[in-house]
């Protein structure tokens, strides 16, 4: 009985989060303790890439950001709310996809890349890789390039014509003034 009373009112304080409204985004009742190990990991991977890289730089800097919010603010609403990058279990599954990354970007080594590195050219005659989708239209049907023909010179003609019927006569100065 006596439990109750105390739990009971300590539990209404603490806002419960039910759902995350996204479909196969279960709630994370410890979102916050999950951030700051997230981060913290984050923060201690990171370090392999080198120091003068801007991708290094990006993550650190918003991931301390996000850890220093996590640190300061008690609740989960108070984060989501502070960071507004949306909900904590968002933010969770972005902090994973981020350690991820982190780890294909120390095998890729996209800055070990020197400077005198030569990469495959394609012409535009060149046949495309099967890999690399074309991104350019086919060719139009033959009747477009007769309508787009036949509207363009109409079009002139017409304009022309109506110019001349509708062109006022140029008056003198002298006529003008009279």
């Amino acid at each position: 009985m006596f439990l109750r009373r105390v739990v009971r009112p300590l539990m209404m304080m603490a806002k419960v989060k039910e759902t995350t409204g996204i479909a196969g985004l279960d709630v994370v009742p410890n979102a916050k303790e999950v951030l700051i190990n997230l981060y913290s990991k984050t923060l201690d991977e990171i370090k392999a890439v080198p120091e003068d890289e801007g991708y290094r730089k990006a993550v650190e800097s918003f991931t301390r950001h996000r850890l220093k919010v996590c640190h300061e603010e008690e609740d989960w609403e108070s984060i989501e709310k502070r960071l507004g990058c949306g909900q904590v279990e968002e933010l969770i599954e972005e902090a994973k996809d981020e350690l991820k990354l982190i780890g294909h970007m120390i095998e890729w080594k996209p800055w070990g890349v020197p400077d005198d590195y030569e990469c495959e050219v394609i012409e535009n005659d060149a046949p495309v890789p099967k890999h690399i989708p074309l991104h350019r239209p086919g060719p139009l049907p033959e009747e477009f390039y007769e309508t787009l023909e036949a509207v363009s010179t109409n079009t002139l003609e017409d304009a022309v014509s109506r110019a001349k019927k509708d062109e006022p006569a140029i008056a003198s100065s002298e006529q003008q003034s009279k």
